[in-house]
């Protein structure tokens, strides 16, 4: 089955692909037709519909993944489709990263990392809650993205930054030895775990109702005070993940109600504010030549960025 980057013209195709938008439009003979745009993972492509059937428009909904039947065309020197049939499919079971941009390490291997890092926490506390909450998140925690559109917006780009994090606090754990590696790779671990509540999903990601109303920051402490109940959990230690979380955003302005105030509530702050800065930065630089500037980062208030010639054939 080809994908959208390898369709040429001529194709004539049964394939399945996310509807990324759809609009109905009207010939010049009062017939309707609809305009959808399909992706997966390698590319969008627009298709028309001109022969539009009942239930058409509730198939083709933004969000739905279609198994269409389409002839690739050449118009106005870009490729389109034309389709002939459509049929909805089950999104149960469904390999999200055949649609979306999915992280650059595999999700198998994001997942036998996580279960690494579980394993390697010594404080019982420590292990007990952490375990406790990822377990209960954990299909959502593979799959999600970690934002709409700012950071790691791709297919298990949530597991993806924690992990990055965690590889960070890793380090400076063994080169700041006050530090305590267990709390900090732990905070590294759960800190964005309310994204799978604040966020649909990996799938035409939105912000819910929640997490428009509350936010992740607040969903995340409430689930850790949850879980250290439902677990008789006594001791300073859910106390403490309970302020990382509320504090990993730093400031106010930036969503956090408290700033940090403990080492590994600091530390982990710090963590999160670079590597998600380092991959807007990566999104940025996609399509730069060297020698040649960036786009206005909006993160960066609206700076550009200027690619180094050094980096020519990386």
């Amino acid at each position: 089955m080809k994908t959208i980057s390898e369709l040429e013209d001529g194709d004539h195709i049964i394939a399945q692909f996310l509807v990324n938008g759809c609009l109905k439009g009207v010939t010049t003979g009062s017939r309707s037709y609809l305009t959808v745009n399909f992706q997966d993972a390698t590319g969008t492509m627009d298709a028309k519909k001109w022969d539009v059937a009942p239930g058409d428009e509730e198939l083709f909904v933004p969000g739905n993944i279609v198994e269409v039947e389409a002839e690739v065309i050449s118009y106005k020197n870009a490729l389109q489709m034309k389709i002939m049939d459509g049929r909805p499919l089950s999104q149960d079971n469904i390999d999200f990263t055949r649609f979306v941009p999915s992280s650059p390490v595999p999700k198998t291997e994001l997942e036998k990392k996580l279960n690494a890092y579980l394993a390697s926490l010594k404080n019982e506390d420590v292990k007990k809650l952490t375990e406790y909450l990822v377990k209960k998140n954990y299909a959502a925690y593979l799959d999600y993205p970690a934002a709409v559109r700012n950071h790691h917006n791709f297919a298990s780009g949530l597991l993806f930054h924690s992990l990055c994090m965690a590889d960070a606090a890793e380090s400076l754990s063994k080169l700041y030895p006050s530090l305590n590696r267990d709390v900090l790779i732990a905070g590294c671990l759960i800190h964005d775990i309310g994204k799978t509540v604040e966020l649909s999903g990996p799938v035409a990601t939105k912000f819910t109702l929640e997490g428009k109303l509350i936010g992740h920051i607040s969903i995340m402490q409430a689930m850790v005070k949850e879980a250290a109940d439902e677990l008789k959990m006594e001791g300073e230690i859910p106390l403490l993940m309970e302020h990382m979380v509320l504090s990993h955003h730093n400031k106010a302005e930036y969503g956090s109600p408290v700033p940090p105030e403990t080492r590994e509530a600091l530390a982990l702050s710090m963590i999160d504010d670079f590597d998600a800065k380092m991959n807007i930065l990566d999104k940025a630089y996609q399509g730069v030549t060297p020698g040649e500037w960036t786009q206005k980062v909006f993160a960066f208030d609206d700076r550009y960025f200027y690619l180094p010639l050094y980096t020519k054939g990386k």
